[in-house]
């Protein structure tokens, strides 16, 4: 099964920066899309940017132009500028796993992003 680890979250004042790095690893797998999701307390998890395996993005609206994701073998990285209280949230990793004749999302642990005021 292909382990996602995540880093990268933390404190920051509203107007600050942040760059969350995703590692994946574990057997003889590929990835397709990979991308960050988030969720804050009392909500849903909901989808904050996504890349393709050809490198195709797509992003929340909430975050267009702020937010960048990027990947790189089987990392995924997503930087976070001009970040607002409203991101705050604990964002998760996703990947489209296949392995042999099986394809699975994995999930990262997540980590937490507080932005304050």
């Amino acid at each position: 099964q292909v382990q996602l680890v995540e880093s990268g979250g933390g404190l920051v004042q509203a107007g600050g920066s942040l760059r969350l790095s995703c590692a994946a690893s574990g057997g003889m797998f590929s990835i397709n899309a990979m991308g960050w999701y988030r969720q804050a307390p009392g909500k849903q998890r909901e989808l904050v940017a996504r890349i393709s395996r050809g490198g195709s993005t797509n992003y929340d609206d909430s975050v267009k132009g702020r937010f960048a994701i990027s990947r790189a073998n089987a990392k995924v990285y997503l930087q976070m500028n001009s970040l607002k209280p409203e991101d705050t949230a604990v964002y998760y990793c996703n990947a489209d796993v296949t392995a042999g004749r099986t394809r699975y999302d994995a999930w990262g642990q997540g980590t937490q992003v507080t932005v304050s005021v």
